[in-house]
């Protein structure tokens, strides 16, 4: 009788110990705590919500422990689901290096692969290379959102960021894709009307087209002339957050813009904006932003390689 009782235990003991979780139950995980709630994580999954909720329940088994607070309005983390959080990102990445390095990744990439970028430049210049990159790489699922805010790529689960700017955070790697500049233009309307800026300090005296994006300081430019950077306090009675309606309104005459290159280049050889102050920039170079702990995977080394010979290509 102990005997059977020692073997029915140590049977217990051992499928206790040999049940690991798995991949895809750890990728649901992160997609509930990545979305907020079950039913987002489904509908991104393309998963029903009951059965979202039946792998959670089976990894809490897995693991012993409750991973999540659910209430009607919001579901939290507890300090063991932070952990379970933590390692699942690094066995999930793993598991895709291991994928990477089995396969020839490169040359053939596949899998999944989540971008973003900011809206304008996400639109008119981001989104018609991921279009050609599907085209190049067609076993790759691309996914590319749009935000007008500052994006922590590793805990909102991005593979990828296409940014405008040199502020690259220091726990990334970032890689330039392309040189680019912002300059300062207006309607030949507005400047008949007002006249042109001589100097920087001018600028406070105008009608300025203020665009408020992302994490930039709003009301100040800072222009760099001659490798020095200066900074001017500007306004005006238009502003917004959203850099194309901004520039119609420098087309309808409104102010003056700051704006990139990319955007403005094909308005200043037509002759509907003007640039002004000529002798000032602003860096605006295109990066390409990914956490360390994907450097060295196979299908991201290949659409960066892809975006920066795109670019280079249009470059101005």
């Amino acid at each position: 009788m102990l005997a059977a009782h020692a073997a029915s235990a140590r049977s217990a003991m051992t499928t206790k110990k040999d049940t690991v979780p798995l991949p895809e139950d750890l990728r649901v995980l992160l997609t509930v705590i990545r979305k907020s709630g079950f039913a987002v994580a489904a509908d991104e999954l393309g998963l029903s919500p009951a059965y979202v909720s039946k792998r959670i329940q089976i990894l809490e088994t897995t693991l012993g422990t409750r991973l999540l607070h659910r209430t009607s309005r919001r579901i939290a983390l507890t300090e063991d689901g932070e952990r379970v959080q933590r390692w699942a990102l690094r066995i999930l990445d793993d598991f895709q290096q291991l994928h990477d390095e089995l396969s020839d990744a490169h040359d053939s990439p596949r899998g999944r692969l989540h971008i973003c970028s900011s809206f304008g430049f996400g639109r008119n210049h981001v989104a018609p290379a991921v279009s050609l990159l599907a085209e190049r790489y067609p076993e790759l699922e691309i996914r590319l959102d749009l935000f007008d805010r500052v994006v922590d790529i590793v805990s909102e689960g991005f593979d990828l960021e296409i940014r405008v700017g040199d502020d690259i955070p220091g726990q990334h790697i970032g890689r330039r894709l392309v040189s680019n500049r912002r300059v300062l233009c207006a309607a030949p309307g507005y400047l008949q009307r007002h006249g042109a800026p001589q100097t920087l300090a001018d600028l406070e005296q105008h009608h300025c087209l203020v665009i408020k994006e992302r994490d930039n300081a709003f009301g100040i430019w800072h222009l760099e002339r001659d490798g020095v950077q200066e900074s001017v306090r500007v306004s005006g009675p238009l502003s917004s957050n959203n850099g194309e309606i901004v520039l119609q309104w420098a087309l309808d005459g409104r102010g003056v813009l700051l704006r990139s290159l990319w955007d403005v280049k094909p308005l200043l050889e037509q002759g509907r904006l003007v640039q002004v102050l000529a002798e000032y920039t602003q860096s605006a170079n295109v990066w390409a932003v990914y956490p360390t702990r994907l450097a060295y995977s196979g299908k991201l080394r290949a659409c960066v390689e892809f975006l920066q010979e795109h670019f280079k290509g249009l470059s101005v």
